[in-house]
């Protein structure tokens, strides 16, 4: 009886806790956006050499997003990478509309092969790592989920958990997609394009951190 009684108790209070959380969320001053310092992430980051790449109309109606940024970084031997990062505010959830699960298929690419990999080193989180296929084009692609405060989350529990956290804390619910590919030509290998990410993931994730979109209280700004 005391169990059962004991229980409930514990039931109760965590009803209370969820509600006022809630409340929590739904009371929250509307945040006002300024996405566009992300366009300050650096052109020239540890050699490599980047270039704007603008998004076509229709496949940014596709991502919906705030705040796109698209480049092609190269180093001075040769190697390539792409970037892409999408930015969704708080108003938006922080969660992307379009993801590279999606994407890539829609696109007529194949995803041969998907599994989670560590970067280590200074970026050291766990990203998505997908290979994809088309028309005899290879390309390995690590992407993952960011916010203000974490890096590396991997699909949308981690995602729901962060935003209800920061919700809470600092009314903040913003995130973004990070996304970053590389070509396998022969003689390339998945070990060699695989190094290659993670040495630029390496060296961008400082500056992602910096230059995190700033949100404020419209009664404030």
């Amino acid at each position: 009886m005391d169990n059962d009684r004991w229980l409930l108790v514990g039931l109760a209070l965590l009803a209370l806790a969820t509600g006022a959380m809630s409340w929590s969320v739904y009371l929250t001053t509307p945040l006002t956006v300024s996405a566009d310092t992300l366009a300050l992430i650096p052109t020239e980051i540890n050699r490599w050499e980047g270039e704007d790449i603008e998004v076509e109309s229709g496949v940014a109606a596709m991502l919906d997003a705030d705040f796109n940024v698209q480049r092609t970084y190269v180093h001075p031997i040769g190697d390539l990478v792409w970037l892409y990062i999408g930015y969704y505010g708080t108003e938006r959830g922080g969660r992307p509309e379009h993801t590279p699960w999606a994407c890539y298929p829609s696109n007529g690419w194949n995803i041969v092969r998907s599994e989670v990999v560590a970067l280590g080193g200074a970026a050291d989180f766990e990203v998505n790592e997908i290979l994809v296929e088309r028309e005899g084009e290879i390309r390995l692609v690590h992407f993952w989920y960011q916010s203000y405060r974490k890096e590396g989350m991997l699909g949308d529990f981690d995602q729901a958990v962060e935003r209800l956290r920061n919700r809470v804390i600092d009314g903040r619910a913003d995130g973004s997609l990070v996304r970053i590919s590389t070509p396998i030509d022969a003689p390339d290998s998945e070990d060699s394009a695989r190094s290659r990410l993670r040495q630029f993931a390496e060296a961008l994730a400082p500056h992602l951190r910096e230059n995190w979109p700033r949100e404020s209280d419209e009664a404030s700004s």
